[in-house]
């Protein structure tokens, strides 16, 4: 639930008296031409004076529906669009993806914040605070964007500690298993601004399920099979992320039933 300013000047009273944290919104609130909420604007306050540390959310425990603070390294930015609204007008989006030292998730930007993108203020390695982010659920996974009551800080001070941890791959492999369930194809735009398609199915292995990502053409082969079938696959991509494995399968990949 996001607080009230009054909540807010809670954590700055002993920096700032109550006439003085007004003063300060009144006048961000001219700045950004009366756009952004008196809230958020106190929110925008407090965090530059360092209170508002206890807020910010690693990506791994980040829930849909919810508002949460971030801090992240940008990983990859896709192509910028536009579309049409129902009420006639044309917004832009692009997506990116930011990660922490727990995790990775999408990042949407709309409308006066893809300029950011364009203007090269915001690149691949740049490190952002995104305050008060919408999560949702994307086509690849949770998704934080910056809508109405959000804001994006750039290369902010806490980015200093920040470590990533380098996403590798280890090796190639295969394995054979029975399906327990092929998941709903999700389409997504890659870097080019071409659709792709992702899948994720689950085999059970030895008593063990394991989850393997499927990518583009294989999406369309994983098709042809259903759950309880028995297939092999060859040429997995083991990936390692955070000291946790991922199987992806792409193009080399090899798909067959037993």
């Amino acid at each position: 639930m996001q607080k009230t300013k009054d909540q807010l000047y809670d954590l700055i009273k002993d920096l700032k008296t109550k006439d003085e944290f007004e003063k300060e919104i009144k006048i961000k609130s001219k700045e950004y031409e009366d756009l952004i909420d008196e809230n958020i604007i106190a929110v925008l306050i407090v965090d530059e004076l360092g209170r508002n540390t206890q807020n910010i959310s690693k990506i791994s425990s980040l829930k849909p529906k919810s508002e949460s603070t971030i801090i992240g390294k940008i990983k990859n930015i896709n192509q910028s669009r536009k579309f049409n609204r129902k009420n006639g007008t044309t917004g832009k989006v692009v997506n990116l993806e930011i990660e922490d030292d727990t995790g990775c998730c999408g990042l949407v930007l709309w409308d006066k914040d893809v300029e950011l993108v364009k203007n090269k203020k915001i690149k691949i390695g740049s490190n952002v605070k995104v305050i008060n982010g919408y999560i949702k659920d994307g086509f690849n996974g949770l998704e934080i964007n910056i809508g109405r009551w959000g804001f994006i800080e750039l290369e902010p001070k806490e980015c200093k500690n920040l470590i990533i941890k380098e996403e590798k791959e280890i090796e190639k492999t295969k394995t054979r298993g029975k399906i327990v369930n092929i998941e709903t194809t999700r389409p997504f735009f890659k870097d080019d601004g071409e659709f792709g398609f992702v899948t994720k199915i689950n085999l059970e292995i030895k008593n063990k399920v394991k989850q393997i990502t499927i990518w583009d053409e294989k999406v369309k082969e994983i098709q042809k099979f259903k759950k309880g079938d028995i297939i092999e696959i060859d040429n997995i991509d083991i990936k390692q992320r955070n000291g946790l494995k991922q199987y992806h399968l792409n193009k080399t990949g090899v798909i067959k039933k037993i």
